[in-house]
C-alpha cells in the first residue's frame, strides 16, 4: 500500500516539523525542567493521545478530500505549501515569552491531550502535509493516511521524549538554545525547503 512512498523525504518532513520550536516543544521542555521527567513523560502521553484522535478525524474525511478532483487537489496541495510556511513564520517568531509551565502528573497528560485535539493545526496537518505522501491508486486513502500518521506518531515520540530528558538534564539551557535567534532561523528555512519541496514533488502533469 505504501509503496509509492519516498521514505527518506517523508521521515526528514516528519523530523523537521517535530523538531521546529512550538507549543508543544517549548511545553515539554520548560515542563521538565521544572518538574522532571516523569511529568514530562505522562505530558508526552497526552500530547500523542490526542495527536491520534486528530489522526483518525482526519483519515475519516481525508477519502473525499483526496478525490481525483484536479481543482481540489491543486487547492490541497498549495494549502499544504501555505502550512508549512505558516509553520516556518511561527517558528522564527517564537522567542518562547509564551511558553507557560504548567501541569505535572496527570495534569500534565490532561492539558497535553486536551490542548492537542483542539489544536486545529494538527488536524491540517494529517490531511494536507502527510496527505501529500498518498496515492489513490495505491489503495484506500484513510488506510494510507493511517500507516503514515502512525509512523508520524512513533517519530514524534522518540523525539518528545528526548525532549523531556534533555529539559529534565538541561534545564534552561534548552530552552535559551531552542529560542536562540540562529536556531529558530535554521528551523525556518528548514520548514522553507520542505515547502519548496511539497510544491515541486506534488506537481501533477496536465
Amino acid at each position: 500500500m505504501l509503496g509509492h512512498v519516498n521514505w527518506p523525504a517523508f521521515l526528514i518532513a516528519m523530523a523537521a516539523v517535530e523538531l521546529t520550536p512550538g507549543p508543544n516543544m517549548g511545553w515539554l521542555a520548560a515542563l521538565s525542567a521544572k518538574s522532571g521527567w516523569r511529568a514530562g513523560l505522562m505530558a508526552v502521553a497526552g500530547v500523542t493521545l490526542g495527536l491520534l484522535v486528530q489522526l483518525i478525524a482526519a483519515a475519516t474525511g481525508a477519502s473525499a478530500l483526496l478525490a481525483e478532483s484536479p481543482v481540489l487537489y491543486e487547492s490541497l496541495r498549495w494549502a499544504g505549501v501555505a502550512f508549512m510556511l505558516y509553520l516556518a513564520w511561527e517558528a522564527f517568531a517564537d522567542t518562547g515569552s509564551a511558553s507557560a509551565v504548567r501541569g505535572g502528573g496527570p495534569e500534565g497528560f490532561r492539558r497535553g491531550l486536551i490542548a492537542n485535539i483542539l489544536n486545529p493545526k494538527a488536524l491540517l496537518f494529517y490531511i494536507i502535509v502527510v496527505g501529500q505522501f498518498v496515492d489513490p491508486k495505491s489503495g484506500p486513502v484513510w488506510g494510507q493516511i493511517i500507516l503514515l500518521g502512525l509512523i508520524h506518531l512513533a517519530v514524534a515520540i522518540i523525539i518528545h521524549v528526548g525532549i523531556v530528558f534533555l529539559g529534565a538534564g538541561l534545564g534552561t539551557v534548552l530552552e535559551r538554545w531552542r529560542t536562540s535567534l540562529p536556531a529558530r532561523i535554521g528551523f525556518a528555512l528548514a520548514l522553507v525547503a520542505i515547502a519548496v519541496w511539497i510544491g515541486i514533488s506534488t506537481h501533477r502533469p496536465s
